[in-house]
């Protein structure tokens, strides 16, 4: 007989927080059971009805707060309760770096199985507000007006948002512009459920120096009164360099096609991290944090060791950004990305700064790199960020085989840091500490740098 659950739909319990989950709500147990309470804070007592019940866990919301924790803190945003683009809103900000430390400490503990790994205070942002360069949100119609905003917390109903609290100012200007243009020419908005419509996302981009991008996203091909629209939002927005169309035709989430019109102005926007400047597309990627990237890159470099007499390898390298700041203490650094329009602008990039040391590969690196070893070339130093599924196994074994002395591996996903730790550890790399940085304010996302170096290598 299968055993009852310690918790049932519709019922009230009082619950303990004990600590944050990976999307930012608080995580409290019921006879061992796992209960997730949104808005909840670690160390609050809440009496919480169960809205949710899974074989392993449940969903709660917040009935009555019966403590508040010290760090508890009124939201900025005043569509925060509402809107699914930030999670810690409610969370002081130096208690937000303690949690995110926390978050990656218990990830090597509990999937990698590496306690003794250092886990140092999380890097934070000098200023955690208005910092996100990039901007993608939907549009859409309610009650005849025109929306455009993020998503609800767990829907696709969009919250009407003019003034993000963490995107660029540019940004919020590119947005509130766009959704006036687009009642001016009464351009015909997507519907996702019918598959109908012109419009479907907004997405801008906003330069350190104030230049601006939009990308007008459509489900057709034709954007009619165009040259309007484009004269409209140049008016508006005297720092816009570039306005370009994507078409998107497909009936799926993807926010990006494949196709791009330029309508006005120039193709890419340019940007600085550190002493390199980056041309960046439409598709490009690019951190969204500019001042924290740098953060993160400079760590990078620390952890490499470099001298100016090593070969380097950057496993998905994307547009180069980390590849170029290698490259300024390296021997030679070599890049590899299976995104052929990523490589193209890694290269690019790499003329106009100047680097004459980089060179970019298009391919994957579990077959790149052998084709590397195999003609003679010996990696010093690996480094590699890889996407929020980490590395393959086969991959990990492709490194260990290059034997380089170290290895800095950069995430955004600590969980599958973990595991993949733990393998290179099995491949003989030791963990020797980890460095969190802050890339993304106010919400439950950290971005993580960590040091390896081979096992029969001396430490340093």
């Amino acid at each position: 007989m299968e055993k009852e659950l310690p918790v049932r739909e519709g019922e009230i319990y009082e619950l303990t927080v004990e600590r944050l989950g990976l999307g930012g709500e608080g995580v409290a147990r019921r006879e061992g059971f796992t209960v997730f309470v949104p808005g909840a804070l670690p160390g609050e007592r809440v009496r919480a009805r169960i809205v949710k019940r899974k074989k392993s866990y449940a969903t709660a919301v917040v009935e009555e707060q019966l403590t508040r924790s010290p760090d508890r803190v009124s939201p900025r945003c005043p569509l925060y309760e509402a809107c699914g683009g930030c999670q810690l809103q409610h969370l002081a900000y130096p208690a937000q770096l303690d949690a995110k430390r926390q978050q990656v400490a218990d990830d090597l503990i509990h999937i990698g199985r590496l306690p003794e790994v250092p886990v140092l205070p999380t890097l934070g942002a000098d200023d955690p507000w208005n910092y996100r360069n990039k901007v993608q949100f939907p549009v859409g119609r309610e009650g005849g007006e025109i929306i455009i905003g993020c998503f609800a917390r767990g829907t696709h109903t969009i919250i009407d948002t003019e003034n993000c609290h963490i995107q660029a100012v540019g940004n919020n200007d590119i947005v509130n512009a766009v959704r006036d243009a687009v009642k001016e020419f009464r351009v015909p908005v997507y519907d996702e459920d019918r598959h109908t419509g012109v419009l479907r996302h907004v997405v801008g981009r906003a330069g350190q120096d104030g230049s601006l991008m939009i990308v007008l996203v459509t489900a057709v091909r034709e954007l009619r009164q165009a040259k309007g629209i484009v004269a409209f939002l140049r008016r508006r927005l005297p720092k816009l360099v570039s306005v370009q169309q994507n078409i998107q035709t497909y009936r799926n989430n993807v926010i990006l096609g494949r196709e791009t019109v330029l309508l006005w102005g120039k193709d890419t926007i340019r940007d600085r991290i550190g002493p390199l400047s980056f041309r960046i597309s439409p598709r490009s990627f690019f951190q969204v944090n500019t001042r924290q990237a740098e953060v993160l890159y400079r760590k990078a470099l620390e952890y490499a060791g470099l001298t100016g007499k090593e070969t380097v390898i950057d496993a998905y390298c994307g547009t180069g950004t980390i590849s170029l700041f290698l490259a300024q203490r390296a021997r030679k650094v070599y890049g590899i990305e299976i995104v052929k329009p990523a490589i193209l602008d890694a290269r690019r990039n790499a003329r106009e700064n100047h680097v004459k040391n980089a060179e970019f590969i298009v391919g994957d690196a579990t077959a790149v790199m052998p084709q590397l070893y195999r003609s003679g070339i010996r990696a010093d130093v690996i480094v590699t960020d890889p996407p929020r599924a980490g590395c393959t196994s086969l991959v990990l074994q492709t490194f260990a085989a290059m034997r380089p002395r170290r290895i800095v591996y950069v995430s955004c996903n600590p969980a599958t840091l973990a595991r993949d730790l733990a393998i290179l550890d099995e491949l003989g790399y030791r963990t020797i500490e980890v460095q969190p940085v802050d890339m993304f304010p106010m919400t439950s996302a950290v971005e993580v740098c960590t040091k390896l170096i081979r096992a029969d290598a001396a430490d340093g």
